[in-house]
Order: structure tokens, then C-alpha cells, then sequence
């Protein structure tokens, strides 16, 4: 069973037994269907079922040559916002399975980002096409969480953050010369992270780390696609998860000016959300490549 099934609010749901008239019910009314034909003229295909305007769940498989299909795996998902990144793309089948991970390195997170794609058919189609690479695809990241933090916001002025904003686009300058190859960025950067780091190490005896830390972006445990982030709470909204009943949040996230929607169940968020205070949690980062219309 997925873990990540309660942050679209099917926390009841215990086993795989208890699953299987949910698959069945999406397999029967999906609210969207896909289809393509893989290399070896197997049809693969993905039924999709919104459960509320954002979130649902897809289940994933391929029929046979006599038209049956044959149910291979399931997950949950959730449709972001906007664009969070225009950097170029990257996208690696999963060893285990018919499922995609995508790669992409943007300077302003300092991580190479990899997330679980979200729109695999498509991808699938423009690949056997023989149309990759693309230009002009862009990124909409989004994430589940099922275990979330709701901190204050630091104190800053107007000076604090022109300072910030500032410091965000020469590192990103640096980083952007430095993925070229020019070592005086990369001589910068490095300088520039130690004295980080030793002014940290002495505030850090006398105050709280979350005191002097905005937001974060980092990987978590042994899964590439779950990070641990703490991020600004741009946009509050919740919806309600049509077959459960469950209420869930929706958060808008600026982290490390990186911005992205979370998705978590309002069990399991400590706190209450609202503008301009801090989400801390874990995250399942999903990914869905916006390609222009010619190609779909």
C-alpha cells in the first residue's frame, strides 16, 4: 500500500484488500483515461480519478494482445501551480517498473532535484516519436507530505529583504558561472559557504537553529525523491477529499525561491497555517513537464 495515500486523505485505508474497490472504482470511472504503445507494441495505460479538484490517484498498466489489462501499481497524486523551474530535464525509467523519475539541477536550490513524474504518458508517446529533446518545456513541481510542522515567520524588514533577495541572485550567478566551469565562482562559492558555516557553528550554542535558518531544501533518507524542506507559506486553501470526506491542505511554498504547492492532511499538520509562517515536514516530490502544444 502507498504511504503517501493519507495526504490525499485515505488515512482509513489499512491494507492492500481495503485498496482494491478503490482500484476497481477508478478502473470503472476514471475521470481520465491515456494510452500509448511502447517499443514492443504493448499498450500501456493510465487510469486517472480525481478525488477533488487537485489530488487523486492513478492507476498504471498495460494491456494484452487479446485487449486485457493487466493492473501493475498504483499511486497517489496532485496537481500543482504555475512553473516552478525552466531548467533542462531529465528523465530515467525506475528499474522495477513502467514508472519515470526526473532530474533537474536548479541553482537556486543547491541539490540536484529528483522527483517522480507525474504526466508519464506523454513523455512515453514524444519518446517513441523520436521528438526529444524538447525546447520550451518548462516544470510544475508539487508534493505530499504526511507529517508537517507550522512555525512563525522570522522577523524581517524591508532591508532584510532586499538583502536577501540580493544575496539569492548572485549566488545563482555564481552557480550558473560555475556549472561552466569558472573556477573563480566556484573559489567564491566555496569561501563564501565556509564563512556561512562558521558563523553558524558560533550563533548555534546560544540559538535556535530555526531562529536563523528562512527556509531549506534538503534530501531525505534513502529515497531520492523525499526531501525535508522548510519553506514560507505563500497561499492557505483546503479541500475536501470526495470519497473519504477528509479535509486537506493545500500550501503554497516558497523555499529557497522555489516555489511549489504542498498537499497535506489537516491530521497530520501541528499548527495552523496562514500566511507568511514556515511549513516544516517531509515531502514526496512529484513533477509534471509542461511541453508545449505542438508536441502533445
Amino acid at each position: 500500500m502507498h504511504k503517501y495515500l493519507r495526504a490525499i486523505g485515505f488515512s482509513n485505508i489499512k491494507n492492500n484488500r481495503e485498496m482494491h474497490d478503490i482500484v476497481m472504482e477508478i478502473l470503472t470511472n476514471a475521470t481520465s483515461r491515456s494510452y500509448t504503445t511502447k517499443e514492443n507494441d504493448t499498450a500501456l495505460a493510465q487510469f486517472s480519478k480525481d478525488f477533488s479538484d487537485s489530488f487523486g490517484i492513478a492507476v498504471c498498466g498495460e494491456y494484452d494482445n487479446e485487449d486485457h489489462f493487466a493492473y501493475e501499481y498504483y499511486y497517489p497524486y496532485f496537481i500543482g501551480s504555475g512553473v516552478t523551474t525552466e531548467e533542462d530535464i531529465t528523465i530515467e525509467m525506475h528499474a522495477d517498473r513502467e514508472s519515470y523519475a526526473g532530474v533537474c539541477d536548479d541553482p537556486r536550490v543547491g541539490v540536484t532535484l529528483v522527483f517522480y513524474l507525474q504526466n508519464m504518458i506523454p513523455y512515453v508517446r514524444i519518446k517513441n516519436n523520436h521528438l526529444l529533446p524538447i525546447r520550451g518545456t518548462t516544470m510544475t513541481m508539487s508534493a505530499l507530505s504526511t507529517n508537517g510542522t507550522i512555525l512563525l515567520a522570522l522577523e524581517k524588514n524591508q532591508e532584510d529583504v532586499d538583502r536577501v533577495n540580493k544575496d539569492t541572485k548572485d549566488r545563482s550567478r555564481l552557480v550558473a558561472k560555475a556549472r561552466r566551469g569558472d573556477e573563480d565562482a566556484i573559489e567564491t562559492l566555496t569561501l563564501k559557504d565556509m564563512d556561512t558555516y562558521n558563523l553558524l557553528s558560533r550563533k548555534i550554542i546560544n540559538v535556535d537553529l530555526l531562529t536563523l535558518v528562512d527556509t531549506y531544501f534538503m534530501p531525505y533518507g534513502v529515497e531520492c525523491d523525499q526531501y525535508s524542506v522548510l519553506g514560507e507559506i505563500a497561499s492557505v486553501r483546503s479541500e475536501k477529499n470526495s470519497y473519504t470526506g477528509e479535509e486537506i491542505y493545500i500550501l503554497g511554498l516558497n523555499c529557497n525561491d522555489l516555489t511549489f504547492d504542498v498537499c497535506i492532511n489537516k491530521i497530520d499538520l501541528y499548527g495552523e497555517p496562514k500566511v507568511g509562517r514556515r511549513f516544516k515536514g517531509i515531502i514526496w516530490l512529484q513533477g509534471r513537464i509542461n511541453f508545449p502544444e505542438e508536441t502533445k
